[in-house]
């Protein structure tokens, strides 16, 4: 039963964050207006609002214009709830839910704003900024300074990167890796990073070939490190330790 409890969380979570991430980069509000057709600018109805299955039910279309709804509102949502469940099957009742269920937040409402604008905003993560840290101090890490080691590596390896590659790496990555060493540690970020490069350099080599974009393209790297981070998240121990050994 908590299961379709945190799954149906997720979804309706995941649709604030579509909203959350698609205004803030453009300095909206995200309570007015309403939720609204981005074509006709027509006022959306509650049927209209319910994750998934009103995309399902309108066949991806808006119901007044009949103009093309992207598919990342539902998969965002969609995304959103199987990533809570998850969390709760790999981490039970645990303080480590309440982590993972805020870092999940964090991540995808990043991977909307970067995906779509190529913008991680301060004003995110400035509001998840203070959480991380007290859920830090309520639930420390083994050794304690561990992670707060890690927030300073990610800052600094990413500010490094940036220098190096004359701003080939955002400001809001660099924070974004900071946050995301708080987390998960030194060792995270690292693989964090490892992770996160190796799909973005994948990635841009398919998009390369298939000329999707030209060489030299800047294409966002958010989605990438959302992508690892995730990877870390649930599978990070697991794969340190195999390294390890």
């Amino acid at each position: 039963m908590f299961i379709v409890l945190i799954f149906i969380l997720g979804l309706v979570l995941g649709s604030f964050y579509n909203v959350v991430g698609l205004r803030v980069p453009e300095n909206r509000s995200i309570v007015h207006p309403g939720s609204h057709c981005t074509n006709c600018r027509k006022p959306l109805r509650p049927i209209d609002l319910v994750p998934v299955l009103s995309y399902i039910f309108s066949k991806g279309k808006c119901r007044y214009c009949a103009h093309k709804v992207t598919l990342l509102y539902p998969a965002v949502e969609l995304s959103t709830g199987l990533l809570f469940v998850f969390s709760y099957i790999q981490f039970g009742f645990s303080p480590m839910l309440i982590g993972s269920v805020l870092i999940v937040s964090l991540l995808m409402i990043i991977f909307v704003s970067d995906l779509n604008f190529m913008l991680i905003p301060d004003k995110i993560l400035l509001f998840f900024a203070p959480m991380l840290i007290l859920y830090r101090l309520w639930n420390p890490t083994d050794p304690w300074w561990d992670a707060w080691i890690g927030s300073v590596i990610g800052f600094g390896l990413l500010f490094i990167i940036a220098i190096i590659s004359k701003g080939g790496m955002g400001g809001g990555d660099i924070k974004l890796f900071a946050l995301l060493g708080l987390f998960f540690g030194w060792k995270g970020i690292f693989l964090i990073l490892f992770f996160a490069s190796l799909f973005g350099s994948v990635v841009g080599i398919l998009l390369l070939i298939l000329k999707k974009v030209k060489r030299k393209q800047h294409i966002p790297f958010g989605p990438f490190i959302v992508l690892a981070a995730l990877v870390v998240l649930f599978w990070g121990e697991p794969i340190l330790n195999w390294y390890l050994k």
